[in-house]
C-alpha cells in the first residue's frame, strides 16, 4: 500500500489555489512500491520502475539511409561530375563485401555501408550509364548514412524510471530486442457514489431520484489511465454506512474516491465519515466548478497501511474539473510517475465574461474557425455544473488564473482540450 502523512495535507486557510493544492499532493505521498514483470506490449499506460539502458546500438551498424550507391568520398571529383563503375550490391538485410576505390555500390535502404564507403547518392540525383554510374557534384561527405548508435549508443540511457509507458516507448523498448518490461503495479482504486437521491442506470427512478453519472464518468477517466478500478456502488447518506465502507476499501485500496457529500450541508455525511476513521483535510479550492473537495487518510484494518482518500463534488462538471486538476496528479505520483500539467492552447475568446479576483475558473467552450483563420472560443449557452450536456456539446476549457477579472471578446485565452485533460 501506499505510504502517507496525514501531517503533510494539513491546511487550515479559507481557499486552497490550484496550485497550492498541486504542491501538495505528493509531499506526503511515496508511490506504490510493488513492481511487475510484463511482456511488452502489456506494458503500454504502465509506469516504468527500473531505467531501460541500451544492450545494442541504435542502430547497431553503419548503413544506408536511401536507396541509391555508396561511394568514397574521397574518389568524387570536387565542382564536376563524377563516373563510377558499379560493383558489388547490397540490400538490407545482407552482408556487405568491402568496396574498392574507384567504384560505386548499389545500396538500399537499411543496407549495411560497405567497407570504405562513406557517402550514399540518391537513385533519383544519378545518372546510370551502362555499367556505371554518374555523380553530380556538391553532395556533402556521410549524406545519407546512418552510423552505428546514431539513435542511442549501447550503454546509454534508453528510458528512465517514471516515464509512462506509451507507444513511442514501446518501440523503443522493442528496437532494443526486449521482450519484458518491469513496471510498478497498477494503482487500486476504490470508487463509490453517495446520496439517496441516485439510483444506478437500469434501476428505476424514484419521484425524487437521479441516475448516478459520476460514478461511471470517474471510472472511464480512472480506465484511461491504467489503473485497477473497484466498483463500490452508491452509498446512502448514513454516516455510520460510509465509514464502515471507507475502512472496508482502505485494506486492499490505495485511493478512494468518492463523489457528493463533501460540503457542509446537514445531509453531507461524507466528512464526518472519514473523520470518524480517519483523518480528513478539507481543500475548499479557489476554483470554479468545483469547490468543494476533499482530501484525507483512511488507515486500513491492516496495521501500518492506509488508503488515501479524495472527494469530489457531486456536480458532474464539477467532477470533471476536479479530477482532472486533482485526481490526475494525485495518481501519477502515486503510480510512480511524474504529473505534468496540461499543455493550453492560445485561441481568441468570442464570448465576453467576468469573474471573480482570487478564483481560477474555467468555462466550457467549443471552438470554431474565425473569418481571418484563427481560432476562436465559443461560450457553452448554460455553465451549470450539473449540466452534462456541457461536456459533450463542447471541445475543451477556457483556464482563466485567479487575476483575471473580466475577458473581452477578442482577447487571447488559454485553451485546455478535453483529450489532455481525461
Amino acid at each position: 500500500m501506499a505510504q502517507l502523512s496525514s501531517d503533510q495535507f494539513a491546511f487550515g486557510g479559507q481557499l486552497l489555489s490550484v496550485e497550492a493544492a498541486l504542491s501538495r499532493v505528493g509531499a506526503g505521498l511515496a508511490p506504490v512500491a510493488e513492481t511487475e514483470e510484463v511482456p511488452l506490449l502489456e506494458a503500454d499506460g504502465r509506469i516504468l520502475a527500473r531505467d531501460i539502458v541500451a544492450p545494442v546500438s541504435l542502430p547497431p551498424f553503419f548503413n544506408s539511409a536511401v536507396d541509391g550507391y555508396a561511394v568514397r568520398f574521397a574518389d568524387l571529383t570536387p565542382g564536376a561530375e563524377t563516373r563510377l563503375a558499379v560493383g558489388s550490391r547490397v540490400a538490407a538485410g545482407a552482408v556487405a563485401a568491402a568496396s574498392r576505390s574507384a567504384e560505386a555500390v548499389r545500396i538500399f535502404t537499411g543496407a549495411p555501408m560497405p567497407e570504405g564507403c562513406d557517402t550514399v547518392f540518391m537513385q533519383e540525383d544519378v545518372r546510370v550509364e551502362g555499367d556505371a554510374v554518374v555523380l553530380p557534384p556538391g553532395l556533402a561527405a556521410g549524406a545519407n548514412c546512418r552510423p552505428a548508435g546514431e539513435d542511442l549508443p549501447a550503454g546509454g540511457l534508453a528510458l528512465a524510471a517514471g516515464r509512462l509507458m506509451a507507444p513511442e516507448t514501446i518501440a523503443l523498448a522493442a528496437a532494443l530486442g526486449l521482450t519484458q518490461i518491469t513496471v510498478r503495479r497498477r494503482v487500486r482504486v476504490a470508487v463509490f457514489s453517495t446520496g439517496n437521491e441516485i439510483v444506478s442506470p437500469g434501476t428505476p427512478l424514484g419521484p425524487a431520484q437521479l441516475y448516478d453519472s459520476n460514478r461511471f464518468m470517474l471510472q472511464a477517466l480512472l480506465r484511461r489511465l491504467g489503473v485497477a478500478v473497484t466498483d463500490l456502488g452508491i452509498l446512502g447518506d448514513d454516516r455510520t454506512v460510509i465509514a464502515a465502507a471507507l475502512r472496508a476499501a482502505a485494506a486492499d485500496h490505495d485511493l478512494i474516491l468518492t463523489s457528493g457529500g463533501v460540503s457542509t450541508g446537514e445531509e453531507d455525511h461524507v466528512k464526518t465519515a472519514v473523520e470518524a476513521v480517519g483523518s480528513l483535510t478539507f481543500w475548499r479550492l479557489a476554483i470554479k466548478p468545483g469547490r468543494p473537495v476533499a482530501m484525507g487518510v483512511i488507515p486500513s484494518e491492516r496495521p501500518g497501511q492506509a488508503a488515501a482518500f479524495i472527494g469530489l463534488p457531486g456536480n458532474p462538471v464539477a467532477v470533471f474539473v476536479t479530477f482532472a486538476h486533482v485526481v490526475r496528479p494525485f495518481l501519477a505520483v502515486l503510480a510512480g510517475g511524474t504529473p505534468a500539467a496540461p499543455m493550453a492552447l492560445p485561441v481568441r475568446a468570442a464570448f465576453p465574461y467576468r469573474k471573480k479576483a482570487g478564483r481560477r475558473e474555467y468555462v466550457r467552450v467549443a471552438l470554431r474557425r474565425g473569418g481571418d483563420g484563427m481560432m476562436e472560443a465559443v461560450k457553452h449557452p448554460r455553465d451549470g455544473a450539473g449540466v452534462i450536456t456541457s461536456l459533450t456539446e463542447t471541445d475543451g476549457l477556457i483556464e482563466l488564473p485567479e487575476p483575471v477579472e473580466r475577458v473581452a471578446a477578442g482577447d487571447t485565452v488559454a485553451f485546455l482540450a478535453y483529450g489532455l485533460l481525461r
